[in-house]
């Protein structure tokens, strides 16, 4: 993805026994000025920064990174942690460390399965965290309610990935068609333009997982956690933002998570479903930027 007037910086950090790679969008988050605050941001499952890079765009009053989650895009798998929530966490919570966190707390913003880890990061160490920002957050487990039989074939399609030959798993994981039902099965738009845009970038960053087993691994963690496991434990203010029509993370769980926060805004966003950070950037980051802009 290429945005006009956007240039980030990468940079890589050995973290949690991974090659973790970041992108700094304006300016450099261990000397932002007063003015400015750090914001982090999680991809969702199978993603990389790139998905998020139409909100990084909006966001220009803030200092804004984007790691690939480790075993993810650019980024190696972890060695000294499992690929699931608690690992996750731990590895964006020392990036967060690492971005001066422990002096000026950053904000955080996780996507779908984004939001669980940013979940598990906020509750867990609290003290890095100044705002949370859960896109699309998966509030109801996937295994049950009416998503059970898609959800279970998911799960099967998975676990055949992990018990196939490497070459035949990645053959498997990596399938044009595969990749493209899906995309299309969660966009809403009726733009050819912006389902090109959002085809291509799937068939793109899909496919770019480290190996089957981590994905594996990371698919289930994605399935049996949500953001309300931690819902009790989230002191800061957190916003919701939600896809009028996302039936991987439905309105109504997202209603009853912000009941159960201490203090949580939820946000629907009109005539979209699971990919607000591609088809409804502008709407989201105006959210984004009222909500980060309060004392």
């Amino acid at each position: 993805m290429i945005i006009p007037g956007l240039h980030p910086l990468e940079r890589v950090e050995r973290i949690s026994g991974s090659d973790l790679h970041y992108w700094v969008y304006r300016g450099d988050p261990g000397h932002a000025d007063a003015e400015q605050e750090t914001v982090l941001m999680v991809h969702g499952l199978r993603g990389t920064h790139e998905g998020l890079e139409l909100i990084a765009a909006e966001l220009a009053e803030q200092v804004v990174t984007i790691p690939d989650l480790p075993g993810f895009g650019d980024s190696g798998p972890m060695t000294e942690h499992n690929h699931d929530i608690a690992g996750y966490a731990e590895a964006m919570a020392e990036l967060a460390r690492r971005l001066g966190g422990e002096e000026r707390p950053v904000s955080l913003v996780g996507h779908s399965f984004g939001s669980i880890v940013a979940a598990r990061l906020a509750a867990a160490a609290p003290e890095l965290v100044r705002r949370l920002v859960l896109i699309n957050p998966i509030a109801t487990p996937a295994l049950h309610g009416p998503r059970v039989v898609l959800s279970s074939l998911t799960a099967a399609y998975y676990s055949l990935g992990e018990h196939l030959p490497e070459r035949a798993a990645h053959s498997l994981l990596s399938n044009r068609w595969v990749v493209l039902a899906a995309s299309r099965a969660m966009t809403r738009t009726r733009d050819p333009h912006l389902r090109g845009f959002i085809d291509r970038n799937h068939l793109r960053n899909f496919s770019r997982f480290h190996s089957p087993a981590v994905l594996g691994e990371t698919f289930r963690a994605s399935v049996t956690h949500t953001v309300a496991d931690y819902a009790g434990m989230l002191s800061m203010p957190v916003l919701l933002i939600a896809g009028e029509t996302d039936d991987i993370a439905p309105v109504g769980g997202q209603r009853t998570l912000a009941e159960r926060l201490p203090d949580a805004e939820l946000v629907v966003i009109p005539e979209v479903g699971h990919l607000v950070h591609y088809e409804t950037p502008g709407p989201a980051s105006v959210e984004i930027r009222r909500f980060l802009g309060q004392p």
